[in-house]
């Protein structure tokens, strides 16, 4: 039989965090098309996230508005989660920010900005989130959204690269301790995808204008990479779902690069 795609069931309740927009929200939509009803959603900004709400009018949503850093945050959303669902099968670890500056020129300000979000939140979101999972006794999936930056140096992503780097280790050992629980974890590597995260980038805004939008931007990034384009947050958010589904049962402490051939 051939995969038909994923399939959750109505009672399945799964978190996403940076979830008001690109690979977070696509994830989000990905996961209610495929049958999840109880969805919570993480992110700092609440226009989003009450934007998304509108196009999933038959689930039931719980929107928390807090820093992925911030433990405070944690603990209202894990017992207004309790609360609400009483349960969490499904996490998906994927708020994050971007920067760039070569490493004699990083302010130390700038580098603890991204560890914090991309490191610290990463920690707080498996720490809390599989610790709910593992309460229920009935396994789950996790999966953490790295980057290709965690295996490809390039210059001016130290910060960035270093903080997806630690994050698929990190991934790796929740997957050991985890499995005897029978939670699977994995992470995605994403190359370039067409995403607002590349608003903090110096140098995309500056090809946006010097190309006039940042579409056209996208584009001319996008040729650079041997497939010839960008993946779209859509395309992510697929291999996502899959990760979570059961099709990938054997699959545990994985490291899937969807790249665009940016790697090879």
């Amino acid at each position: 039989m051939f995969w038909d795609g994923p399939r959750f069931t109505q009672e399945t309740a799964a978190l996403v965090t940076g979830a008001g927009s690109g690979i977070g929200a696509a994830t989000v939509r990905a996961l209610h098309a495929s049958g999840a009803r109880s969805l919570v959603l993480v992110d700092r900004d609440e226009r989003t996230l009450e934007s998304l709400r509108a196009s999933l009018s038959d689930a039931q949503l719980l929107l928390c508005t807090h820093d992925v850093a911030d433990e405070a945050g944690w603990a209202d959303t894990v017992r207004r989660l309790r609360s609400s669902f009483g349960r969490l099968d499904l996490l998906v670890a994927n708020a994050g920010v971007a920067d760039a500056a070569p490493l004699t020129e990083m302010s130390f300000e700038l580098w603890r900005r991204v560890l914090s979000v991309n490191l610290d939140g990463v920690f707080l979101t498996l720490k809390h989130g599989l610790s709910l999972i593992k309460a229920g006794q009935r396994g789950g999936a996790c999966v953490v959204v790295a980057s290709a930056a965690a295996v490809r140096a390039e210059p001016g992503t130290g910060a960035y690269g270093a903080s997806k780097a630690a994050v698929v280790q990190l991934a790796r050992i929740a997957a050991k301790e985890c499995a005897a629980d029978r939670i699977r974890v994995n992470a995605i590597l994403p190359g370039g995808v067409a995403t607002p995260i590349w608003r903090g980038v110096p140098f995309f805004r500056d090809l946006v204008r010097d190309l006039g939008s940042e579409q056209a931007a996208i584009e001319a990034m996008g040729k650079r990479m041997p497939l010839g384009r960008y993946a779209t947050a859509e395309e992510i958010a697929s291999q996502i779902a899959f990760l979570l589904s059961d099709a990938a049962g054997p699959m545990t402490g994985a490291s899937v690069l969807v790249d665009s051939g940016y790697t090879l």
